[in-house]
């Protein structure tokens, strides 16, 4: 793993939104237990901290292009430091778990997903790793599209905080195999303790 990405979108006013889940992963939880900032880096669109590892650097990444357009960001750090989309793992929000859930995923659909989409236009594929954080779904089969994105874009209530919380510390604990390329076994970890 040579990028990690936090899927979010910039400014106050969503800060504290269902569809920050990936932000707060990298910046609140990663970043927090690496002890690093974030920098501002115009040339990436984004925010950046760099994480030394014992095998070699680690970039982390929330982008400020909005959810849309999140793959610019990460199509331009990607390409300025020759990492391949098999070595980038994205943090983002995710409607099919419920709050507390988390999953780890190679490759596959997008589910909807408009930061996901961007990310694989912009790398030109979909394999790339996904860490999907549950924040549930408002499960009203005859809701609008207008009304999910209403959803996404509120904050959880206190009780579904706290289990996206509980999820992030557990994909936190896996952290040590993702590093070292054992993503089996930190599927195996993650999964079996949900």
């Amino acid at each position: 793993m040579k990028l990690v990405v936090g899927l979010g979108n910039p400014g106050n006013k969503y800060e504290a939104t269902r569809h920050n889940a990936g932000y707060w992963w990298v910046d609140d939880w990663l970043a927090g237990a690496a002890r690093v900032t974030f920098k501002r880096e115009s040339r990436f669109q984004g925010s950046v901290a760099k994480v030394s590892t014992s095998n070699d650097e680690l970039w982390l990444l929330k982008p400020e292009t909005f959810m849309n357009n999140s793959g610019q960001a990460v199509a331009a750090l990607a390409s300025y430091y020759k990492i391949d989309a098999k070595e980038i793992l994205v943090a983002h929000d995710e409607l099919d778990l419920p709050p507390g859930g988390v999953k780890l995923k190679f490759g596959g659909g997008l589910s909807g997903h408009n930061g996901l989409k961007s990310v694989a236009a912009n790398l030109g594929t979909q394999d790339f790793w996904r860490l999907r954080i549950g924040i549930g779904h408002p499960r009203d089969n005859a809701m609008s599209e207008r009304e999910v994105v209403n959803y996404v874009l509120h904050a959880p209530s206190v009780s579904e905080r706290d289990a996206i919380e509980d999820a992030m510390a557990r994909a936190l604990q896996v952290w040590p195999q993702i590093i070292s390329d054992q993503m089996e076994a930190a599927m195996l970890q993650l999964h079996t303790r949900q």
